[in-house]
């Protein structure tokens, strides 16, 4: 078994293109680490390690797909995300740790306070978009409940299943801090130069080019400068009609004007 190394799930052909993209993104930054795809697509030729077929296509195959990793340490990275640093120190975390993920973004939202288990408001939902893990029987059970779960209950969403999971089980698990899984790019404008080092961008405006059914194509977003102009955009539009000065009342505005709205 190898040591580390990183897996992609991805199906279908944007999906397997974006993956594609992510992977040499983190080429770049780390040319001797291994890297796997679980996919029924076709991939390009010298760019993965290995390639694994999906056993439980369909909604969430990466809860199938992580069970099955070859390495006894282990990052899942979602196919939108690009690696702009390094990260291999991660896999030391996994020394102490079971696995290990960042925060969900959206924390005051009713989504992302979701499960079946009433958990304090300080114990979020985690981002399952980048997970470290280790290859442990402690952690290959959780992730076959989690899979079971999923499945079972007819879920949209996987977190609040891990959520309930991590807040029952006596696994040893770690919180990322957001350089590990930037979900807020704009989050680089307000940071000083020493408060932290980018290392994986996750953003769904890598997909802005897809067709999601609910909302128009964009262009291609494939560049940090262009997503963190897409985010300026996006976040002049959430804080429209927010009249004060006051930087923490326009929180507690905000959200009540979501909550008004049924958001």
């Amino acid at each position: 078994m190898a040591e580390c190394g990183v897996i992609y799930v991805a199906s279908g052909a944007d999906y397997v293109d974006l993956a594609c993209a992510s992977a040499r993104s983190l080429r770049a930054q780390e040319p001797d680490l291994p890297i796997d795809i679980f996919t029924g697509d076709p991939v390009p030729p010298g760019l993965f390690d290995a390639v694994h077929p999906l056993t439980r296509p369909g909604p969430r195959a990466k809860l199938t797909a992580m069970q099955q990793t070859r390495f006894a340490r282990t990052l899942f990275l979602d196919a939108d995300t690009l690696v702009v640093g390094a990260v291999r120190d991660l896999f030391g975390l996994l020394e102490r740790f079971d696995c290990a993920a960042a925060h969900d973004m959206r924390r005051a939202s009713s989504l992302i306070r979701e499960g079946t288990v009433a958990t304090p408001a300080a114990f979020p939902q985690l981002n399952s978009g980048v997970l470290l893990y280790r290859r442990s029987a402690a952690m290959l059970a959780l992730l076959a409940e989690w899979e079971r779960r999923f499945h079972a209950s007819g879920a949209r969403r996987d977190q609040p299943i891990l959520k309930d999971l991590l807040w029952a089980s006596d696994i040893r698990f770690y919180v990322l801090p957001p350089e590990y899984n930037l979900r807020r790019l704009t989050l680089l404008e307000a940071w000083e130069p020493l408060d932290a080092r980018p290392a994986i961008i996750h953003s769904h405006r890598l997909m802005d080019h897809m067709d999601a059914g609910y909302r128009p194509r964009g262009p291609r977003l494939s560049e940090p400068a262009a997503l963190v102009r897409a985010e300026r955009a996006a976040l002049a539009e959430e804080w429209q009609g927010i009249d004060t000065d006051d930087p923490v009342a326009r929180f507690r505005i905000a959200q009540e004007r979501q909550e008004g709205q049924g958001g």
